[in-house]
Parts: C-alpha cells; structure tokens; sequence
C-alpha cells in the first residue's frame, strides 16, 4: 500500500474499499490476452481505436469500393499491383491448367489396360471441347483461356461467377456453354434490400445455404446501358436434378461470407501511397535534369528573348497566365519586377531504392509472393533465390487447388456427364449412383511447373524421391515439366522406334556404300599376279 492509499484509508475507509476491489477487478482484466493485444490501459494501445462486425459490415458492404480501387490500381495505378496479380495469374494457371482423368478402376472393378484406354478417351473427347471457341457462350476464348479470365476477374473484383449453359451450334459435338459474368452485375435486386437473407445478390435460405444468385440484365456501372434495371434469378442448383447452374470463383475469409475480396485489398493504401511517393519522385527528378535559362530585365521591353521558349505544341498550362512552364533547353522572358526562384530538389534521391524495396517487402509478406518474384529481380545467391521459389509455389499450388475445386473440376464433371449421356464416353452405371460418377470424375489438373534455378540438381532430386518411393513420375513429371508422364513416355517410345529405324537405314547405306568402295579397290596379291603375267609375256 503507497503513501495515496493509506491517506485514503485513514480518510475514508469506503472509498479505499472500493479502490482495492477495482484494482483487483483490474488484474483479472489484464490477464492474458489482456496484458498484450487486448490491453486497455498501455499508453501505447490505449488510443487505438478499433470497431468490428460481422462480415456483412467488414466485407460486403465495403466490396464495391474495393473492386473499383482494386481495379483502378491495376490498370496502371501502380506497377507493383498490376505485377503482383499478373504474377499470381501466370503461375496459378498459366496457358491453362489441363486435365488428366485419373479414375478410380480398383472401385469401378476394370483392369489397368481398360482404365487406361477409357482415360485417353475421356481426355480425347474433352480437349475437342475445351480447345475449341465453342466451349464459350461469347464463341470467342477456350476453355484455358477462360480459365485465365475467371481467375484474374476473382483477383481483381474479389471473386467472378460462371453460369453452365446449353445451346447447339453446328459443327460442335458437345452443347455445354460457360458464359463468364463479371462480379459487378451479381448484385441483390432493390426490392430486396432489406431482406436479411439477400447479400449483394447472394440469395440464402432459412438454413443459411446457398439458394440462388440474382444478375443484372447490364453492367451497373456503365454508362451506356440505362435503362431500368432488371434482375435474372439464377438457381444455384436444378431443383430435380440437382444439377449445378452457377459457379462461384471465390476464396473466403469469414464464415458466413458469401462476396470475395480483391486480391490486393489488405495493400490498397500501401501500394497507393508508394504509387504517388514514386511518382512526386520521378516528376522531382525530371525537374532536376531541365535545364531553363530565365532572362531577368529591368524595365518593360518587347524584344524577343534569345532562343526558344517552350512551343505551343509542348504546353499544358497555357491558358493561365500566371504559370511558368519548362522545358530542357528552354529559354524564358520574365516580365518586369518578376524573378525566378529555383528550388533544388537534390534528385535522383539516393535513399528512393532502400525506402521503396523495404515497402515492397512488407507488400509481398501480405501478399504471400516473395519481393524478388514481386519486382522479378534475383540478386541473392543460390539457396535465398531458390527458397523464394520453392515458398511462393506453395501459395500457387494453394490458389491452384481452389481454382480447381472452384471452377475446373464442376465444369468437366458437367461436361463428362454430358458426354456419357450421349454415348462418346462409355461409363457404366455413371448416373445411377454418386459414388462410381466421383470415381469416373476424378482427375488432376496440371498446370506450369516451378521454375529451376539449376535444372540438374531439381531434376537429380526428382530422381531421389521417386526411388525412395516419396513421389511418383506424374507426380514429379507434373510438377517440373508441368506435362503428363503417360505421354511423354508414349512420345518417347515413338520417337525411340523412329530413330532406330532412322539408324538402322543410314547404317545399312553405310554399309552398302563400303561395299561398292571395296570392289572398286585394288587387291595388292591380284596387282602382284597380274604384273608378274605381264613380265613374263614381254620376254616371250
């Protein structure tokens, strides 16, 4: 007990009783999480002001200013946004993540032979689709190349929507369309706005599931379309066949949390204050490196000054009067009394590099991509470069696997069904239990390996594990080469069959031809006979 209690104490015994049962209270407060992250009485915590909610109140009522500075920053806002999700794109997903049907013969009862041959057919069938422009309701991308737009529309809006169509055209074998819509139009009807079971569009039930989507006829933002609008009520599943309509590309965060959020929302005003620090950085360093001369007079005169002035041409500001504009080399008349006051902004800045790449740093660490991936700059030795790689195709295999789950595999699971529906695929008892059309279904996705810094040793690595039976040849063949390990060994087989007998040929013209030089060639025991007969007939 101090000096301050005990005076209160012999004062006013109540109002210590008080003060001792507040400080205990206290203690019990500041246990835990609560003499750290939840303290509330550190002066260095104790004017942090903080709030929450759920996430309909941190998520999707922020989602639409979000999308639009995502995108902004994107288009050219900021070089390190615009790299950061075209990186992310390029190694995810890449010319296209394709499919290896790997289905389950031991659970369907067929021989390795038999379930070899059906996967080439499935994989035959699907790339007829998936190469050609008609898997697209807009009849303009591929099956990858929609791929590499759904996954850079869910980077850069949060999240993007697919819808699983059917409509014949001549020529094409198969009636499965995707038509990609962008995150904007799925938006919730304004009838509906104060339905506690609509969210931004996302229709719910009692039960909290996911019932259907509701699309605007037009993109709301644009300016072209206006229209009253209209709303399209998308079923998320048939209600008989329980057939999936729409996809949903999208990573959560929260539970209950039915709209994604941009890829670079957590860096948005990082990367927007690097932006604007970078450009005042490089308009100082243009400014630095004109060279103005100002001709300063003493009295009103009409000549005109020596040189050039800046052309009309080069002006931006010419409209006000009271502005100065330069230019390199430039040669500028002041009127009377004025007086030009150049302030040195000491550029380039020395400390611009260290300041930045310290930035850039803390971007990639909320980013997950490693800063040398980020700026595409690998300046650390062997082991720092290749850790980098190795970590950040982690989170490419972790963004690949969503992707899969969320986009490619229910589309080629709708699309199978279609073909064996029709006959092209021959799977027994596909529809008649959910457990043979998961067997019949599953597949891998391969997509772009991970990039080596010294192929002999990844690929000598490859060879360990697969023989220590850690991995396997698809497994390694996938991952390093991103191909399928089946085809290159078929490829290989012929190309070995092609150029044996390629060998073969040119070794027996090789032959033939040291035959014929042979016969052409002079035997030294027949040369001898032949002179000695010749001898003997001079003498006779």
């Amino acid at each position: 007990m101090n000096w301050l209690d005990r005076a209160v104490n012999a004062i006013s015994p109540e109002r210590a009783l008080k003060r001792e049962v507040a400080r205990q209270r206290l203690s019990l407060i500041n246990s835990g999480y609560g003499n750290y992250g939840a303290n509330s009485t550190k002066k260095a915590v104790i004017g942090w002001t903080h709030g929450g909610g759920s996430h309909r109140e941190d998520i999707e009522e922020h989602v639409d200013t979000l999308r639009q500075r995502s995108r902004d920053l994107y288009c050219g806002g900021s070089n390190i946004a615009t790299g950061a999700v075209k990186r992310l794109r390029t190694n995810a997903v890449g010319t296209g993540l394709h499919l290896k049907s790997t289905i389950n013969e031991e659970f369907l009862g067929i021989t390795q032979e038999e379930a070899r041959e059906l996967e080439e057919t499935i994989e035959r069938e699907f790339a007829h689709w998936a190469e050609s422009e008609n898997c697209d309701i807009e009849r303009i991308d591929n099956f990858y190349q929609l791929q590499q737009l759904a996954l850079l529309n869910a980077l850069l809006s949060g999240d993007s929507f697919a819808l699983m169509t059917t409509t014949k055209r001549i020529g094409s074998i198969y009636d499965l369309r995707i038509e990609l819509v962008e995150a904007d139009r799925v938006s919730t009807p304004d009838a509906e706005r104060v339905n506690p079971l609509f969210c931004e569009g996302v229709e719910k039930n009692n039960a909290g599931e996911v019932v259907a989507y509701h699309i605007s006829k037009f993109h709301p933002l644009s300016f072209q379309d206006r229209q009253p609008r209209e709303w399209v009520r998308v079923k998320a599943f048939g209600e008989k066949t329980g057939r999936r309509n729409a996809i949903h590309v999208m990573n959560r965060e929260r539970i209950g949390q039915v709209r994604g959020v941009p890829f670079l929302s957590p860096v948005i005003e990082t990367i927007k204050q690097l932006g604007r620090y970078t450009d005042a950085e490089v308009l100082a360093a243009v400014i630095n490196g004109l060279f103005t001369v100002f001709i300063e007079k003493e009295g009103a005169s009409d000549d005109i000054p020596l040189g050039e002035s800046v052309p009309d041409e080069m002006q931006v500001d010419a409209e006000d009067e009271n502005s100065i504009e330069l230019a390199p080399g430039a040669v500028i008349d002041l009127g009377e009394g004025e007086k030009a006051n150049m302030v040195n902004p000491g550029r380039p800045n020395p400390n611009f590099d260290p300041f930045v790449m310290a930035v850039i740093k803390q971007i990639g660490a909320a980013l997950e991509i490693p800063y040398e991936i980020l700026i595409m700059a690998f300046s650390n030795n062997y082991s720092a470069s290749r850790a980098a790689i190795l970590e950040f195709f982690e989170v490419i295999k972790m963004y690949r696997a969503w992707f899969v789950a969320d986009f490619c595999q229910p589309i080629y699971e709708e699309w199978l069904s279609e073909a064996v529906a029709k006959g092209r695929v021959n799977a027994p008892g596909f529809f008649n239990d959910p457990i043979i059309k998961h067997a019949y279904c599953t597949a891998e996705w391969n997509g772009p390996g991970m990039r080596q810094l010294d192929p002999k040793k990844e690929v000598e690595a490859a060879e360990l594990r697969v023989e220590g039976g850690f991995s396997t040849r698809q497994r390694e063949t996938a991952e390093l080469t991103g191909t399928d390990f089946y085809r290159n060994i078929k490829q290989r087989k012929r190309e070995e069959e092609l150029l044996k007998e390629v060998r073969g040929n040119a070794g027996q013209k090789r032959q033939e031809a040291n035959a014929d030089n042979g016969d052409m060639e002079s035997d030294p025991d027949k040369d001898a006979d032949r002179q000695d007969a010749a001898e003997e007939e001079t003498e006779e």
